[in-house]
C-alpha cells in the first residue's frame, strides 16, 4: 500500500490510497485542478481513481466532490447525513454512492472501515484503509480522543493523525473566544499535545505516521514535529501532510 497527501488543512483536504490495483481518495477539498496537477507529481492519472469517500460535510472536505465526479467521471461516496447537511453548491453527481456511517465499503480486496467521530459534523467519519494484512488510519477531525479512536490505533501500521493547534499560539491568537472554545472543546480538534500522546501510546507497532490538518493561525509545523518529537522520540518517523503541497510517497 502507498499513499500520499495532496492537501492537508482548512483550506481544503485529499488524500490518495494506492492498494493493490485499487485507487482511492478520501475526500474533495481541493480543486479539480490542483488534484489533477498534485496526482501528476507522482505520476498518477485522477481519472484511475476508483472512489472518492468524504468523510463529513464540512467544505474544506467536500466543496469539490461534485466537479471530482463531474469532470473526471469519479464516484462519490458519503453518508446521507452528509449530503442532507452539506451546505456547499456540489452541483448534479450522477454517480453518488451513499453508505451507512460504521459500515465498511470494499473495493478488490481493499476493505475501508468506517468509525464515527464526536467532531461537529452531521456524521463525521474516520477511515482504516486494510489491505494484505496491512492498515493505514485517516483520522482528522475527531473532536477529541474516543473509545473506538483509541482501540482501532492500536491496530494501525501507519496514520494521517490531526495535529490541529498548539494551546498557547490558540489562546494568545487573533481567533475569538468563542471560536477558541468550539476548536478545544470535545467536538473540535486535538492539539500537537494530545495526538502527540496518542501516537506515543502506539509507536510500538506504527512505522511512521503523518502529521496532518494543522491550523494556519495556531501551529507551526516545525513546532508540531518538535512536541511530537518530545513526546514519541526523535528516532520515530514522523511526516507533515502540508496545508500548500503534495507530499512524499509514503509506503505501508
Amino acid at each position: 500500500m502507498i499513499t500520499f497527501s495532496l492537501n492537508s488543512g482548512s483550506n481544503g483536504n485529499a488524500i490518495y490510497v494506492e492498494a493493490g490495483d485499487v485507487r482511492l481518495l478520501f475526500d474533495a477539498g481541493i480543486s479539480g485542478k490542483q488534484a489533477e496537477g498534485r496526482m501528476r507529481v507522482h505520476r498518477r492519472d485522477i481519472r484511475d481513481v476508483h472512489a472518492v469517500i468524504v468523510s463529513h460535510d464540512h467544505a474544506d472536505h467536500i466543496r469539490c466532490a461534485g466537479i471530482f465526479q463531474r469532470k473526471f467521471g469519479l464516484p462519490v461516496y458519503m453518508t446521507r447525513p452528509t449530503r442532507q447537511a452539506c451546505y456547499c453548491d456540489l452541483g448534479p453527481m450522477r454517480d453518488l454512492r451513499h453508505f451507512k456511517a460504521g459500515e465498511p465499503l470494499t473495493f478488490d480486496g481493499v476493505t475501508v472501515h468506517t468509525i464515527r467521530t464526536p467532531h461537529d459534523a452531521a456524521d463525521g467519519l474516520a477511515f482504516v484503509v486494510e489491505h494484505d494484512g496491512r492498515r493505514l488510519g485517516i483520522m482528522t477531525d475527531l473532536g477529541h480522543p474516543f473509545p473506538e479512536l483509541l482501540q482501532r490505533m492500536q491496530t494501525l501500521d501507519a496514520c494521517y493523525l490531526e495535529s490541529n493547534y498548539d494551546p498557547e499560539m490558540l489562546a494568545n491568537g487573533p481567533y475569538p473566544y468563542p471560536l477558541q472554545q468550539r476548536i478545544r472543546g470535545g467536538r473540535g480538534h486535538l492539539s500537537n499535545h494530545q495526538a502527540a500522546e496518542l501516537i506515543r501510546a502506539n509507536s510500538h507497532r506504527l512505522k511512521w505516521a503523518a502529521i496532518a490538518h494543522l491550523s494556519q493561525e495556531n501551529n507551526d509545523p516545525q513546532l508540531a514535529l518538535d512536541t511530537h518529537r518530545r513526546h514519541v522520540g526523535r528516532t520515530f518517523p514522523f511526516f507533515h501532510a502540508s496545508r500548500y503541497q503534495v507530499s512524499d510517497v509514503m509506503e505501508v
